[in-house]
């Protein structure tokens, strides 16, 4: 009797947000370190701003987790009458803050509110968006000048080492084990950014469903034909040994020197010892 070939389905797959599995790199040091020193806030807000897939998101929900606060977005903020039921938490993570810009629903005034009655109950507020909020086109002035002065932390572009580990993990949460050379062969032809990452390897997932042999570089030269770079040349070496194309990270956005952080400032100011 012929044994019925069972076919694979895609599953939906949780993605947790925990602290062991974030890596401390150069790129996103300064926003780590701000974020332990909660109480140095200056007005007890900040901000985290980076590309996609950076790491937003995982360390706003990392530090909600730490200190008991609510977990928003910004086309979630409730309504001014809805305030006092959220002001009895440790503070407010918004996620995707800049999401209230042109909200026909009001969403200026609701986070200027939230700002307000965070400010009267002495409770911290961690914003995260792809732009510091000093340069959202803000129409209400009072939300724009409380943004303004909002102190901004920029996570960085990675370097080669967190691209390299970003790689491994996202195969792991999809159970897959891809052999180094393939890993390699990737990260010296694919974008240098995480969400580029993550968009190959879902697709490489599904594309392997139901296929003999795993994920191969047959596979990832027919799926990933639109985001690989050309064939490197032997000019283009690497600091890793690999052959590449992408000379370096992309250049960062101007910082607003007013309020906005990076590595190459990372900490709070540091009390004096007594």
């Amino acid at each position: 009797m012929r044994a019925e070939r069972q076919l694979p389905l895609p599953l939906p797959r949780v993605v947790r947000h925990r602290a062991v599995d974030f890596a401390r790199a150069p790129s996103n040091e300064a926003a780590l370190t701000w974020l332990d020193r909660t109480a140095d806030w200056p007005q007890g807000r900040l901000a985290l701003w980076g590309e996609p897939g950076c790491g937003k998101t995982h360390l706003l929900q990392q530090w909600a987790a730490a200190t008991g606060a609510t977990c928003l977005t910004g086309a979630t903020l409730p309504r001014l009458d809805e305030l006092s039921t959220y002001l009895a938490t440790g503070g407010f993570a918004v996620d995707d803050a800049a999401a209230i810009l042109g909200e026909a629903g009001g969403g200026e005034a609701r986070l200027l509110h939230l700002l307000n009655a965070a400010t009267e109950a002495r409770l911290p507020v961690l914003l995260a968006a792809r732009t510091p909020p000093a340069r959202w086109p803000v129409a209400l002035p009072d939300l724009a000048s409380r943004l303004r002065a909002v102190t901004a932390v920029e996570i960085l572009p990675p370097d080669d080492m967190l691209l390299r580990l970003l790689l491994v993990r996202l195969f792991a949460e999809h159970q897959h084990m891809v052999p180094e050379p393939t890993r390699d062969w990737l990260l010296v032809r694919l974008p240098r950014t995480p969400a580029a990452l993550r968009a190959a390897v879902e697709r490489l997932d599904r594309a392997s469903l139901g296929r003999a042999g795993g994920i191969t570089l047959p596979l990832a030269r027919e799926v990933l034909g639109d985001l690989l770079a050309d064939e490197p040349s032997e000019s283009d070496t690497r600091a890793t040994g690999q052959t590449g194309d992408q000379a370096g990270a992309t250049p960062a956005e101007p910082i607003a020197p007013e309020t906005t952080t990076s590595s190459a400032s990372p900490s709070p100011p540091t009390p004096p010892l007594l």
